[in-house]
C-alpha cells in the first residue's frame, strides 16, 4: 500500500509558499522556513501595534512644530483645545497644520482664548 501525501505535503507548501523571497535556506527547507515564518509573524503581530504609536508619534511632533510657530507649547494647545471643547483628533489636527496653516492658527487662537478664560 502507498503513503498518500495528504496534509503534510499542503504544510509543507503552504510554509515554503509563504517563506519564498526570505534569504538563504529560510526559503528552501521546510523546517529553518517553519521557524523564520514563525518569527514573521511575531514581528508583523508586533509592528501593526508599532505603526500606530509611530503614527501618533509623527502627528505630535508636526503639531508641536505648527504650534510653536503660534507661539504656544503642544500641551497648552492640547489643553486649550479641550477646554474650548473641540473635538479634533491628532492626525486631523496634523492634517491641517500642513495643508493650511491659516485656519491651524485660528484653532490655535481658540485655544487660546479657552486657555484665557
Amino acid at each position: 500500500m502507498r503513503v498518500k501525501g495528504g496534509n503534510k505535503t499542503a504544510r509543507r507548501k503552504k510554509i515554503l509558499k509563504f517563506t519564498s523571497g526570505f534569504f538563504g535556506s529560510k526559503h528552501r527547507l521546510y523546517r529553518t522556513g517553519n521557524e523564520a515564518m514563525i518569527k514573521a509573524m511575531a514581528f508583523s503581530y508586533r509592528g501593526r501595534k508599532e505603526r500606530k504609536r509611530d503614527f501618533r508619534k509623527l502627528w505630535i511632533t508636526r503639531i508641536n512644530a505648527a504650534c510653536r510657530l503660534n507661539d504656544i507649547s503642544y500641551s497648552k494647545f492640547i489643553n486649550g483645545l479641550k477646554k474650548a471643547n473641540i473635538d479634533l483628533n491628532r492626525k486631523m489636527l496634523s492634517e491641517i497644520a500642513i495643508a493650511d496653516p491659516k485656519a491651524f492658527s485660528k484653532i490655535v487662537d481658540t485655544a487660546k482664548k479657552a486657555l484665557a478664560k
